[in-house]
């Protein structure tokens, strides 16, 4: 327990953005595993969707500094390959 109320008041605000961060990248997760989903089932209608998605969840996610910029470009040139790899 802090002792200051400064120290409280950062205690909850990383609480809170601790929570907000985890339910991001929860998203995140989840729309790279539909896509993959997607992708074994062998709709190309659906993948193209799911694919859309999760880049714009990629994106969303470098964006908000969640993960590097770098790994963001990387996934979601892996997502790309797999597409095209689909065709």
């Amino acid at each position: 327990m802090p002792n200051i109320k400064s120290a409280a008041k950062r205690d909850a605000l990383a609480k809170a953005q601790n929570a907000k961060n985890r339910a991001a990248k929860t998203v995140l997760k989840t729309n790279l595993k539909k896509f993959e989903a997607a992708i074994a089932e062998g709709d190309r209608e659906t993948a193209v969707s799911a694919y859309k998605v999760a880049v714009k969840t990629v994106d969303h996610a470098a964006t908000k500094h969640l993960i590097h910029k770098n790994n963001a470009a990387n996934k979601k040139s892996q997502l790309t390959v797999k597409l095209n790899e689909m065709q």
